[in-house]
């Protein structure tokens, strides 16, 4: 019997973010962890969210205030966790006579400056935005306007850092290994996934849209499915504007949406709510959602966009706590975490709903939950003053670090050398090494993608494909042209052969 054949304390249902943490959290209170995903890590929900790290302000007018409350304390503190991987951002709410009025946005935002425990990220602030940076590329640049802090994250490698931060402390991590069946078996839990058995004490489920799936098969009787599949859809179009800043954007319906920039060369535009109808129906962005998008971008951007300069789109199913609100973007964005009574046996947690922002403090609630039946396992919280993997440097140094890198391998551009850095933090010298030239690094694919770093990718990021590579451990997809993506493809068949 191999090690991960072996008896664990804790089975993790789903390598997405709330998966993924709570992986990492038991790993570190001394439970022996095994992760179950059936796809590559953070390949549904987790890489395909707005990319934020944000207390929401738009589930102010829900009175969503706890939810909100949570989330802004987490914003500075999961900064401090992973200062490569999430960086603050600023965002300009233009008002419009149409719209909320002034006086309510501002009242939200001064909520949302003194809510969390904000000591880092500066205020909000009213600007003109004929004189600010923002103005220019708007059709309306003559009006007044909102400036406040949220953050910004690249979330599928916020995935794959909790899941290495998991490994280094004992973890067992399958990606590709889907769970077909589970059963109650004396005090424990035995799991058939990748036609492998396993044991564990306790079962998590942390399966995101496929949470009812679960219940299913582990429960005889069956649990009617309790949760709201909403689609969040999203485009991505060449750059509408060359500066920092980010746009939260009223629409005449009532929603939201953002203009983010993204990748250096684009900007990133979202999202929309539709309840999307099964967890086995890949989500996929409809041409009402992308004319929706195109449609709020041509309202407020000077420049204006057509279907063809959409380059790329995304969509993402969230899973919501199911309640009677008629809006998808109603449903709260709150979580919740069922654990199974005593007398049915072996514990069994499952989780409801959750965003990025809360998946720190959801899966801190979850373990601590789960340590009431599981005798020998740190009931301690810990995370929250823990760095992830490559993020041990302060908060102000993302800068240092880039110029860093850029000064000791003069051969990366400075667009790699800030990819790179933010991708990897610290750890980036680990597979750069004493490298001169990119003839040391094993060659280039082309995009500032080297062979060392596809290397590293697989050896210590569980990588199998150029979708994994492309897509969630870079977002290189978007600029690799079709001989570097043939050349990748052609070297993983090889390696895996």
């Amino acid at each position: 019997m191999s090690e991960a054949d072996g008896i664990f304390d804790l089975a993790v249902i789903g390598g997405g973010i709330n998966g993924a943490g709570i992986a990492f959290d038991a790993a570190g209170r001394g439970a022996r962890v095994l992760l179950l995903e059936r796809g590559d890590l953070a390949s549904g929900t987790s890489s395909a969210s707005t990319k934020l790290i944000h207390g929401g302000l738009r589930y102010l007018e829900h009175y969503e205030f706890g939810l909100v409350r949570d989330a802004l304390a987490e914003r500075e503190r999961l900064w401090r966790m992973a200062p490569h991987c999430i960086q603050p951002l600023r965002f300009v709410l233009p008002l419009s006579q149409t719209q909320r009025p002034a006086w309510m946005i501002r009242a939200g935002l001064f909520l949302y400056d003194h809510l969390g425990a904000r000591q880092l990220l500066p205020p909000t602030r009213t600007i003109k935005l004929s004189s600010h940076p923002a103005g220019p590329a708007l059709r309306d640049d003559t009006g007044r306007a909102f400036e406040y802090s949220d953050g910004w994250c690249d979330d599928s490698r916020l995935v794959v850092l909790n899941a290495r931060g998991a490994a280094g402390r004992g973890a067992t991590i399958l990606p590709r290994h889907e769970l077909t069946r589970a059963e109650r078996d004396g005090e424990g839990w035995r799991l058939t996934a990748g036609g492998r058995s396993f044991h564990a004490r306790a079962m998590a489920n942390a399966a995101g849209p496929a949470v009812a799936n679960i219940i299913e098969r582990s429960t005889p009787t069956g649990l009617p499915p309790t949760v709201r599949l909403v689609r969040g859809s999203h485009i991505v179009v060449p750059a509408l504007f060359d500066h920092p800043y980010a746009y939260f954007f009223q629409l005449g319906d009532g929603r939201i949406f953002f203009a983010l920039p993204y990748e250096g060369r684009f900007t990133l535009i979202g999202t929309t709510d539709v309840d999307h109808p099964a967890p086995e129906v890949p989500p996929r962005a409809s041409e009402e959602e992308i004319r929706y998008l195109l449609a709020g971008a041509n309202l407020y951007f000077r420049r204006s966009l057509q279907r063809s300069d959409v380059v790329w789109t995304f969509s993402g199913v969230r899973t919501l706590v199911a309640e009677a609100s008629g809006k998808p973007e109603a449903a709260t964005r709150g979580y919740r975490l069922d654990l199974s009574p005593t007398e049915a046996g072996a514990p069994l947690l499952n989780i409801f709903g959750g965003k990025i922002t809360s998946y720190r403090q959801l899966s801190e609630k979850a373990v601590t939950l789960l340590t009431s039946r599981l005798p020998g396992i740190s009931g301690k919280p810990w995370t929250g003053d823990t760095n992830l993997p490559g993020g041990d440097f302060p908060v102000q140094d993302l800068g240092k670090l880039i110029a860093d890198l850029a000064r000791d391998y003069p051969f990366l551009a400075p667009t790699d050398a800030a990819r790179i850095g933010k991708a990897y933090g610290t750890d980036a010298r680990r597979w750069l090494g004493g490298a001169g030239g990119w003839a040391d690094l094993g060659g280039t694919y082309g995009a500032g993608l080297s062979a060392a770093e596809v290397g590293w990718m697989v050896e210590e990021e569980w990588a199998v494909t150029s979708d994994d590579i492309l897509w969630r451990r870079s977002k290189l997809g978007l600029l690799l042209d079709g001989d570097g993506r043939r050349r990748l493809a052609a070297d993983l068949k090889e390696q895996a052969a």
